[in-house]
């Protein structure tokens, strides 16, 4: 038996560790947090000293038990959870929970999965830090008070099965008050003046007007005095610059770099980062310090030496403006600078490739560039066109790396020909265009990162869960809109003729982007006023601040925690008992055939559109909103648009056809058929001839490519790609196959192979109860009956499992039928 007896968080962790340990080392993961707050009480001691009552989670009982086991037969243990406030609670539960001997348990902290970072923390231990325990124990407390007390006020107030939370809350109401800045967005149109000249050597370059003219009528002028002149180049500068590298990278600039260069979102971004680091490729990932060590600078300035010449080398410190910044204290980088790529997971891989270039740029010399602004005048008019190119004499750190920008308008500068000043010029053409001003951009994941940590809302660790926590809530969601098509005009001068023409572009795109829904207004406009301390920016900010001074040991969290709820806790129960029902109702106007007053609202399945009042004789009408429409943006004739729906539209093969909108956006309904119109198709302008079409594609598409077993196989596209469907099983088909010309063989080999998969990932299977146990995805196991699915920790050994203990998982996930109330029946009274 190992005498040492080695805790890390996570089994790819205690995997790559186990490598740099002899011997005398055992690693065991404790799998993330072993203790929690109970699910389904409070768990705080609020009329106390605001004591968390922890209990080990019911998926982690097994690995306490084992844990323990091997904690008595060691010599020594060691917690070696992550080195920020979460690890070191970790390790605290760890150590209460095992109950283990302070003389027999030593802390490390390491931020690089490295032989000699390993080695240089089991040479230098310490104790478990408090403070950073506590500032923890605050967050978690605070967070689940205000998310326990406020989630059911919204239930009553609201809608059922909302929630809050203090961050979460805060981080929808920048995203909706965003929206409403481009709802009332006017935008107002200028003409933009561009030009195209030649210099004496026949070289082209292009100029702009520095101003722009309000009116189509002032540009035709303006244009018109351009008709007969003559052009020199008036002014002539160059001067030399410099453009300095970025500093490496902390928890929030990955994300927004990936984002930008990547496409990844957050949650993906810090997923693959968590693999690279325990891989042991990079440093840790969840920090706010942009500062290197000695030893990573002086890695990157020998790597920069060999690689690309040491005039290229720049060693560098870098110091963080982030408010509060704390966690690990180095930028992440990779481990070892000599790596510039590797050979693992393609998205892994690419990520590598962005940290490693950052990384190395934040070493390397300046950029050395040569500016050139150019000034040219015309002989009828007094106004200069301007002219501004960017030479790069030395391109230092940009051999490897720049920075992305979210500006969508920045334009970049490119080479301008050399000239001299009085050099005549010869004009191609002047354009004058219609633009218009844009409103706001909308928050991408990254840029409301960027917000977050410029508020000082949040850390590092808790950036990724917030914005899946928003969406997976339905508060928002991504975009899909193009956009839409407007026409502006353009005047061009060309051979001292202006000639008009109307063109098109897209405009209002939401592709991506986060946009509030419905019931992310209606809840954000609940708090805000019923709770705006809590929903206010700067105390939220504040609140971190609060926690990273509790880290520092400057301030008692029972403290502060006492002194929020005293003013929380009241202002809740008020506002249970007198706050008004919040719906989000707007009235819109009246129905032309009943006079019923027109009303739009949040009701129990979601948005809808109502006719009539509940204090009507008759019911009121109501009609469901399309995905695409918003309560607080839909017109009156759009909302009595959606009482015409459904529509029949005739009948086709002996079969009616209806025209509907459903929860996933319109659709046709031909018998038990439904086929989804395309993008940006009204449902109200579909006439039959249009969806006999529709249905005619969808047989087609339906119909079987071949027979297997007497069954037959149909083809289609979803969302993840290419499938066949065979026996109601979907089958992907990947790129080994030739989707287009599916051979009989490729599909018998297909379904065969998919047949066989689901043999081989069932471990159990009772069929007379209709239970079965399979493998399922990242080494875990399911509990399965019917439409039950019982989702099982990496942790529990299923070799064993019986059916009663099956029985026992699915019963306990089994929802549970309410008793229908009955009436007693009153009996008299016996005299």
């Amino acid at each position: 038996m190992a005498k040492n007896l080695v805790i890390v968080e996570s089994p790819a962790k205690a995997k790559t560790i186990e490598k740099f340990l002899g011997k005398d080392f055992k690693v065991e993961s404790s799998f993330g947090h072993i203790s929690d707050l109970p699910s389904k009480e409070l768990g705080v001691d609020v009329d106390g000293d605001f004591r968390p009552k922890y209990e080990v989670s019911k998926d982690k009982k097994a690995v306490v038990k084992k844990l323990k086991e091997l904690a008595k037969k060691a010599e020594m243990v060691w917690l070696a959870s992550d080195e920020d406030r979460e690890g070191e609670a970790i390790a605290w539960h760890l150590a209460e929970a095992l109950k283990l001997d302070a003389a027999k348990t030593k802390r490390i902290v390491f931020h690089e999965i490295t032989k000699t970072a390993i080695q240089r923390a089991i040479e230098n231990p310490r104790g478990i830090d408090y403070d950073l325990v506590d500032a923890q124990q605050a967050r978690r407390v605070l967070d689940r008070i205000v998310g326990y007390e406020l989630s059911p006020v919204l239930w009553r107030k609201v809608k059922g099965g909302l929630s809050a939370g203090r961050v979460q809350s805060v981080s929808v109401r920048l995203i909706v008050e965003k929206e409403r800045e481009i709802q009332g967005f006017t935008p107002v149109a200028s003409y933009r003046v561009d030009a195209e000249f030649s210099n004496e050597n026949g070289q082209t370059f292009k100029a702009k007007l520095p101003k722009n003219f309000s009116t189509k009528e002032e540009a035709q002028k303006f244009l018109e005095q351009n008709a007969s002149a003559s052009f020199k180049v008036a002014d002539l500068q160059k001067k030399p610059a410099k453009k300095s590298p970025a500093a490496p990278f902390t928890t929030s600039t990955l994300q927004q770099e990936a984002s930008r260069k990547l496409y990844f979102s957050v949650s993906k971004t810090m997923t693959m980062a968590q693999r690279l680091y325990e891989a042991g490729l990079i440093t840790y990932m969840r920090t706010d310090s942009v500062n290197l060590s000695d030893e990573a600078r002086n890695g990157a300035q020998t790597e920069i030496e060999s690689a690309f010449g040491s005039k290229y080398s720049k060693p560098r410190n870098y110091k963080g403006k982030s408010k509060g910044a704390q966690e690990a204290h180095e930028a992440i980088r990779p481990t070892n600078f000599a790596v510039h790529s590797v050979d693992i997971d393609y998205d892994q891989a690419r990520l590598y490739d962005l940290i490693w270039k950052r990384a190395i740029a934040s070493q390397m010399s300046e950029a050395e560039l040569e500016r050139t602004n150019v000034k040219i005048s015309a002989s009828t008019h007094n106004e200069n066109f301007t002219a501004n190119g960017e030479v790069i004499t030395f391109d230092g750190f940009l051999k490897v790396y720049l920075e992305g920008t979210d500006d969508e308008n920045v334009e970049q500068e490119g080479m301008l020909p050399a000239m001299r000043i009085n050099e005549a010029l010869l004009n191609n053409y002047i354009t004058a265009t219609e633009r218009y001003t844009r409103p706001p951009a909308r928050f991408t994941e990254a840029s409301l990162v960027k917000k977050l940590e410029e508020l000082g809302i949040g850390r590092p660790s808790t950036y990724a869960p917030t914005i899946s926590t928003i969406q997976n809530r339905n508060y928002v969601e991504k975009g899909a809109v193009e956009g839409v098509e407007r026409e502006y005009s353009q005047l061009t001068l060309q051979g001292g003729e202006v000639r008009y023409k109307k063109l098109k572009e897209k405009v209002g795109s939401d592709k991506g982007k986060l946009v509030p829904t419905d019931i992310g207004m209606i809840v954000t406009d609940f708090l805000v006023n019923h709770f705006e301390s809590i929903l206010d920016y700067n105390f939220t900010a504040k609140v971190e601040a609060d926690f990273d001074d509790i880290a520092d040991g400057k301030e008692d969290w029972t403290k502060m925690m006492k002194l929020f709820y005293k003013d929380f806790h009241p202002q809740v129960e008020d506002v249970k008992e007198n706050a008004e029902r919040e719906s989000g109702e707007r009235i819109l106007g009246k129905d032309p055939k009943t006079g019923k007053q027109v009303s739009v609202r949040l009701g129990k399945f979601g948005p809808m559109v109502q006719i009539g009042t509940v204090d009507d004789e008759e019911k009121p009408q109501f009609a469901s909103l399309s995905p695409d429409q918003q309560l607080n943006t839909i017109t009156y004739e759009e909302a009595m648009d959606l009482f015409q729906l459904p529509k029949n539209l005739g009948t086709y093969e002996g079969e009616e056809i209806l025209v509907n909108n459903g929860r996933f956006g319109p659709y046709v309904k031909f018998g038990s058929a439904f086929v989804s119109l395309p993008k940006g198709v009204d449902p109200l302008s579909v006439e039959l001839d249009e969806a006999i079409v529709l249905i005619k594609e969808k047989q087609k598409a339906d119909a079987p490519i071949y027979m297997y077993n007497d069954l037959p196989v149909q083809k289609g596209k979803g969302r993840f790609g290419p499938f066949i469907k065979w026996n109601n099983m979907f089958i992907n088909v990947n790129k080994k196959y030739d989707w287009d010309n599916l051979s009989d063989d490729d599909i018998v080999e297909l379904i065969e192979t998919k047949i066989q998969k689901e043999i081989d990932k069932v471990i159990h299977n009772w069929e007379e109860e209709g239970i079965r146990v399979e493998k399922a995805r990242w080494g875990r196991h399911n509990v399965v009956k019917g439409k039950i699915k019982v989702e099982l920790a990496k942790t529990i050994d299923v070799s064993d499992m019986t059916l009663d203990e099956a029985k026992a998982l699915i019963e306990a996930k089994t929802p549970k039928k309410k008793k229908k109330a009955t009436k007693k029946k009153a009996t008299a009274k016996k005299k």
